[in-house]
């Protein structure tokens, strides 16, 4: 389901009818295919933000898009918390204390971070503005904190994907089912998970997650729809003109 989709001011509603199967480039003819490559290989990149509330699945659409999708990462966070079982430092985090992450904060070495949950999370500028520069999209999976933030910094670059629980009966039951969290916890992301949905509206678009498969999906079309954006298509300029040659 999508709700609320607004693309340069005007609001859109997406019909299921628009939800088909991805299209598959072989069977473009090739000459199709060159003729894409020569203007969509040297566009800028997207800025992919997706947030939501815990438990309403952004971490899991973020995994599976990173799976099906070869040309965007994740952007890795640097992080306060301690390293959990499994977790490897540089690939899932950048681990740092709290000394050293008050000192990246004072020279200005995120462009994003915040205070969650008694730690403190940050995206680091360098390597996030490195893959832009080269083409590539990075992903983030922050909240809305850090998605304002990235915006007030990068807002030609940025997206937002705001994913909402069906209902919060259902985000409850998913945070029991995980088997994670005490009740005190669980109770404490409920809360807080109030004033995250409060701010909805300062994201480009909004999904509901009651059928991971299609939000995925949903999410995927929104991902190939801003990479076509003209003002990323660097070699248009070039390429109109030649036409106009002939």
């Amino acid at each position: 389901m999508v709700l609320n989709v607004k693309v340069d001011g005007s609001h859109l509603v997406a019909a299921e009818a628009d939800m088909a199967e991805p299209i598959d480039s072989a069977s473009i003819p090739a000459p199709a295919r060159r003729r894409s490559h020569d203007t969509e290989s040297q566009r800028r990149g997207v800025l992919f933000v997706i947030s939501s509330p815990s438990g309403a699945g952004k971490s899991t659409i973020a995994r599976k898009l990173i799976e099906a999708d070869g040309q965007i990462e994740m952007s890795v966070s640097a992080t306060t918390r301690p390293m959990r079982p499994g977790e490897v430092d540089g690939r899932d985090y950048h681990f740092v204390d709290l000394t050293e992450f008050r000192r990246m904060v004072a020279d200005e070495e995120f462009l994003e971070w915040a205070h969650v949950f008694d730690h403190r999370y940050g995206t680091p500028r360098a390597p996030v503005e490195a893959m832009l520069a080269q083409g590539r999209d990075v992903l983030f999976d922050i909240d809305w904190q850090g998605a304002q933030q990235l915006f007030q910094q990068s807002a030609g670059d940025v997206v937002r994907v705001f994913i909402l629980p069906p209902s919060m009966e259902e985000l409850d039951r998913r945070l029991r089912g995980r088997g994670t969290d005490s009740d005190e916890v669980i109770e404490r992301r409920m809360e807080r998970a109030v004033s995250e949905i409060g701010h909805w509206d300062g994201y480009d678009y909004v999904l509901v997650n009651d059928d991971v498969e299609r939000c995925f999906a949903q999410v995927r079309l929104i991902l190939r729809a801003e990479r076509l954006r003209r003002h990323r298509q660097l070699g248009l300029i070039g390429f109109t003109r030649r036409l106009m040659r002939g």
